[in-house]
């Protein structure tokens, strides 16, 4: 096995398992927290469900807080809130292929948040589920207990509400883009190049010196004379060399 220059075996191995080893799989605790959510969730759904059947069905409904909180039975064909009430058949499959979707999905599920919204998720649609399966008035077609009632809105369960509160956490985990696997999903990358240079344009290169104006009747200005002028001790164009020195022209013999 080839590992990069300077690192050893050891170290490359210890770095991917402390990445959480090769890509797809999950981590063990993720998963954990999933099935405890989703467990807990569905506990307190179905416990609660027991004992509404029990104290309150065919019993007045107990107002509390004012009547602010009613706790009244009810039975309900629909989803949620008693929406879509002569589908049950259609909402009871769509609630098992949630359940396979979410049990599909935990393979990847690497993400706290995510694992906490599947949870909430799966417990709330197990516990309806549930209801669909084994209550009255058939398999497929139970209807669901509910037993939570607040003014202005359709009596719900503790199922109900796993399933509202995991489905807004979706919807704020994928806005910030957070993925199921832990990544994020980060922003365009700006045009330009690798090294965060846009175009030719260069960070912190030196600025440019101003250039000087030309002298009068387009004489060269005074870089340019600078430049121009002969050194110390070197003989210029209209210039008589020093005494002593030899001339290229001189004589031969």
């Amino acid at each position: 096995m080839q590992t990069t220059r300077g690192t050893s075996l050891n170290d490359a191995t210890n770095s991917q398992s402390g990445a959480g080893g090769p890509a797809g799989s999950p981590r063990p605790r993720r998963v954990g927290v999933l099935v405890a959510v989703a467990l807990t969730a569905l506990a307190l759904d179905v416990v609660t469900k027991m004992v509404v059947v029990a104290t309150l069905q065919d019993r007045e409904p107990i107002r509390l807080l004012g009547g602010l909180l009613t706790l009244r039975e009810t039975r309900n064909s629909g989803a949620a809130f008693s929406i879509g009430t002569g589908y049950t058949v259609v909402f009871t499959l769509i609630a098992c292929g949630v359940v396979i979707a979410i049990l599909r999905t935990a393979r990847n599920l690497r993400s706290l948040p995510w694992a906490i919204c599947l949870g909430l998720l799966l417990g709330g649609a197990l516990g309806n589920l549930i209801d669909r399966m084994l209550r009255a008035p058939a398999p497929l077609k139970g209807h669901v207990v509910d037993w939570i009632e607040v003014p202005n809105w359709p009596v719900f369960n503790l199922a109900d509400s796993a399933i509202v509160c995991g489905g807004v956490l979706a919807v704020l985990l994928a806005a910030r883009g957070l993925q199921i696997d832990g990544t994020r999903i980060t922003g365009k990358e700006p045009d330009g190049d690798e090294d965060g240079t846009e175009g030719s344009a260069v960070t912190g290169a030196e600025p440019s010196k101003p250039s000087e104006p030309p002298g009068p009747s387009g004489s060269p200005g005074p870089s340019e004379s600078a430049d121009a002028a002969p050194a110390d001790g070197e003989p210029g164009p209209d210039r008589d060399p020093a005494p002593g020195t030899p001339s290229a022209s001189g004589d031969k013999g």
